[in-house]
């Protein structure tokens, strides 16, 4: 099966996205950004690899995220294609304009209880623009085993609540679950979710599990398994981290702890730092490392000798 990755610039802090057509399938996995300079690159590249858009005849888009849905609706217009997604995560394309206003209201009433202070959160939700996405889209929702062109859908939960994976032929398209060079940012990237590490570590498992030559969203080759060693050990040494900052202060936030992992923080990334503070309290919480003490905001305290370290990674 013939492969065609093409790189379509976003602008934004992960860099060039990677889009991926399979001329024989008429597939088309995350086309890129919204935008007239990410159109292009997309129509020059499937041009150059051989492929008219109008040969598309599904385009599935790994998750909700801007620069990986951007150009689905455009796309599917063009081709008179089938968008899908996980059933968890179309929604916020298929319904844009509602679930955006849902996805703010939500996003500032988590950052409340994770103490982020109330100007900042305010400010992040006051600077969060709205993508240039229709405000509704038809989207086909899929459940992990679905089957599309031949290809299957895996659900891998983490960066998102609602992330999928494609397996086809030996080949697994990851989005962002799994990138060659970062690790994606867990629990602030979606505030719907509840124990996004944990969720994300048990994608990386599953992803592990099924092998196949790796395509991420960003970037171009994975070395396995070095990378998914690579991806726990930063986790591990984060989880160590977030521990210890329970055990030094007094019953932290998840803003408190972001603060001592991170520094200051503005924008967009005060919820990403206490999001990802955040999802690693949830993962020590589930092993009895640590143990909520407060709803409003959270606080944590440990559980375990603070010399002892924390079971989560044993």
């Amino acid at each position: 099966m013939t492969v065609e990755r093409i790189p379509v610039s976003s602008g934004g802090p992960e860099g060039t996205n990677s889009a991926y057509v399979l001329p024989e399938r008429g597939v088309l996995v995350d086309p890129g950004p919204p935008g007239e300079e990410a159109w292009a690159e997309l129509r020059d590249g499937m041009r150059e690899a051989g492929v008219a858009v109008a040969d598309v005849d599904h385009v599935i888009a790994t998750h909700w995220h801007a620069d990986h849905v951007g150009l689905t609706a455009r796309v599917a217009a063009a081709a008179d294609a089938t968008i899908h997604m996980h059933e968890r995560d179309a929604p916020l394309l298929a319904d844009y304009a509602a679930e955006r206003e849902r996805r703010l209201r939500r996003d500032r009433r988590t950052m409340r209880s994770w103490g982020v202070p109330p100007a900042l959160a305010t400010a992040v939700v006051d600077g969060d623009r709205p993508s240039p996405l229709p405000d509704e889209t038809p989207v086909e929702a899929h459940a992990a085993g679905d089957a599309v062109a031949g290809a299957t859908i895996l659900h891998t939960p983490g960066h998102t609540e609602g992330h999928l994976a494609v397996s086809i032929d030996g080949h697994l398209f990851v989005g962002d679950t799994l990138l060659p060079m970062y690790t994606p940012n867990v629990g602030g990237s979606d505030t719907r979710t509840r124990n996004p590490l944990s969720a994300f570590l048990e994608s990386l498992d599953r992803l592990e599990r099924r092998g196949g030559t790796i395509h991420p969203g960003h970037g171009t080759s994975i070395e396995t398994p070095e990378r998914f060693d690579a991806i726990r050990e930063h986790h591990r040494t984060r989880s160590r981290r977030v521990f210890d900052c329970v055990t030094t202060l007094d019953r932290p936030t998840p803003w408190a702890i972001a603060e001592e992992l991170f520094g200051e923080m503005q924008g967009v990334h005060a919820k990403f730092g206490a999001g990802e503070a955040a999802a690693h309290l949830s993962h020590l919480t589930t092993h009895g490392d640590v143990a909520r003490v407060g709803d409003e905001p959270l606080r944590f305290e440990a559980r375990r000798d603070p010399n002892a370290g924390p079971t989560a990674f044993e």
